[in-house]
Order: C-alpha cells, then structure tokens, then sequence
C-alpha cells in the first residue's frame, strides 16, 4: 500500500517514507549552543564556529556580534541575531554539509529555505542566499569560502573549487519574518560538499543593526516543504558528531564548574611521571580523529589536575592523548607524584568540524 502522509498546518503534506533526515542542515532551528549563546570581540572572527554547526563568514574580524536570540517567529524557540559592530561590512553565516549526509543530494535539485527579518531597512535592504558546492576533496574544504567581498550587491567572488548553484538575488526581507527559498541543481563537476551561505550584501550598515536567522532547511527536491523539527536530544548529538564536551550542554567550556569533569585513574611510572590512564568514551563517535583541548576544574586551560589516595596532590599535570573516533586516552607529566596510583581529572572538548 501507499506510505501514510502527514500534512502540516500550512497544508503541505508529506509522506512518513520521506520523514527520516528530510533535512540536511544541522541545527537549523538553532537549538544548539554548546560554545555559548554570545559571540563578541574575540569570538566573533571571520571563519569562526558559533552556535552549533554555523559559522561566521564576514570582509573581517568582529564585523557582527552573534547572539542566540528568542526573536523568532510563531512556533520557533530560538533564532542566531547578526547584530553589527564594525560598519560597512557584509556578513553573513554558513554551514558545510559532511558529504556522507548530501552524497545522494548532488546531482539533484535540491531546496534551501529559511525565515528571516531584519531589525530595520534603512541599509539592511539586500539580503541573499546561495547554495555552493565544493568539488575538491570530500570533506577537507576550506571553510572560508570567500574570496572576495566586492562592492555592494555584487556577490562574493568564491575561492577556487566553490560555486555557486544559484544566481543569488536580493530577497527583499523585511523587518517581519518571512519564509524565503531557492532551488538549484548541485550539478559541479566532482561536486563533493554543499554548502549554505546567507548573508548581508550591503555596505551601508550602522550599528546595533540585526539580521535574524531561524529554520534553515535544505533538501532534495524542488520543493520547500515545513521546517523539519526534530527531537532536541537527536538535534544534540548530530551536531556532537563535531563538538563535544565534557560540560553541561549549557555551560561555556573554560567555565569554573565542576560539573561533568572527568576522572581517570592513572599509575605511577617513573622519574615523576604518570602512566596512561584509561580511555574516557565520546558520547557520539566523531567523523574523524577530532583535536582535543583540555582545562582544570577552574578554567585554566591546557592542563588537568591530579590527586593520591590521600587527597594530595594538585599538582598541575599536563595531559597528552591517544585519540580515536569513538574515545580519546590520557596520561600526565608532572612533579611530586610519590605513590603508586593517582586520579586524574578535568575537563575536555573534542572538535572536529568541518
């Protein structure tokens, strides 16, 4: 028999049979905050991970402050807020597609959409969208996709192996939230990663001036269809698959908690140093061996601390790993050890974006 349908309060139907990752942007109600719900001096650069899975794309360093904004429109939580710092810059945010989640993609049409507003239309008048995809190797694409910004409403100019699948054009958003959408077949020779990119295109801005972005969604076909709403615990650990960490999903890494640390047990080698510890396990296996970073319980970073069976200890123990897609390994070099066995502790961070 035929698949049953679901159809939406806006009318549009869509069969159970196509339900399963209907879409391919992660974190596209932008649900998901792990590195923090603020972005300012600092954390704000060009090329720079925010909330999870997007990153900043900006002509410079801290052109646009990043909040994650409960401006929304009806029936969404969260929105990402581009609130503008440095003037006369265009800005916008992008998320690169692993290709084992849009291989079956390329080649097809496929259909980005989102809701947008900006805060006022007295120079946030140009707005754009583009579907890129990237034909170099899989996977290794170099995250900064801009070549060049050029003038006001002429498109970036793209680095190589990075094109554009559609013409983008102004898409006249307003100071309300509207649903707005492209469609482009992802038909690049050796196409391996799409790419979606949003941004300002204008270089008349002043500040305090917001771009508000919530229900990004890409999928194959022609056709936008309702934003896919997926549980929060399977929208977290999608974008685990590239950032984890030991602390509370809601606590910013280098935070002075002790929440979440970790403790390994480790034994006494030699001359003052430790033997490997154990493995402590990732949560959601990793696409590829990630880059570890490391604090004590108080935020100081690069260094977990250590403890006898006594409790003394405390001696700042630096940590060195063997890391994997599914665990990472630990042990420590540090002075004063003097019994046989030792706790290890702290915190961690595994990331291996694209």
């Amino acid at each position: 028999g035929s698949s049953p349908s679901i159809t939406f309060s806006d009318g549009s139907a869509q069969t159970s049979a196509t339900q399963p990752f209907q879409n391919r942007i992660i974190n596209g109600g932008m649900d998901i905050a792990q590195r923090g719900t603020s972005f300012t001096s600092g954390a704000n650069n060009d090329d720079a991970y925010v909330l999870d899975r997007f990153y900043i794309l900006s002509d410079g360093n801290d052109v646009i402050d990043v909040t994650q904004t409960t401006t929304v429109p009806t029936g969404a939580k969260f929105s990402i807020g581009l609130d503008v710092e440095t003037v006369n810059k265009k800005f916008g945010i992008a998320q690169i597609i692993e290709n084992a989640n849009c291989f079956d993609a390329i080649g097809g049409a496929v259909t980005l959409s989102f809701q947008a507003k900006v805060s006022s239309l007295t120079n946030l008048d140009n707005v754009k969208c583009a579907i890129v995809a990237w034909s170099g190797t899989a996977d290794s694409v170099t995250s900064d996709i801009i070549s060049a910004w050029g003038v006001e409403g002429t498109n970036p100019t793209l680095i190589a192996n990075a094109t554009y699948e559609n013409t983008p054009v102004n898409l006249n958003v307003t100071t309300s939230f509207a649903t707005y959408s492209v469609t482009a077949t992802v038909d690049t020779a050796s196409a391996a990663n799409i790419i979606l990119f949003i941004w300002s295109d204008v270089t008349t801005t002043s500040l305090g001036e917001f771009l508000y972005i919530t229900n990004v969604q890409l999928e194959k076909g022609s056709t936008a269809t309702s934003f896919d709403y997926r549980p929060y615990t399977t929208e977290l650990q999608l974008c685990e698959r590239y950032y984890e960490k030991s602390y509370n999903v809601d606590v910013v890494p280098a935070t002075n908690t002790g929440a979440g640390r970790v403790y390994v047990t480790a034994l006494y080698q030699s001359a003052g140093l430790l033997d490997y510890g154990g493995s402590v396990p990732f949560r959601v296996s990793k696409r590829a061996n990630p880059t570890m970073s490391y604090w004590r319980e108080d935020g100081t970073s690069g260094s977990w601390e250590w403890a006898n069976a006594t409790g003394s200890g405390n001696t700042t123990a630096i940590i060195t790993n063997r890391v994997g897609t599914t665990a990472f390994s630990t042990y420590a070099t540090g002075s004063g050890f003097t019994n046989t066995s030792f706790v290890i502790s702290g915190h961690w961070v595994a990331s291996i974006e694209l």
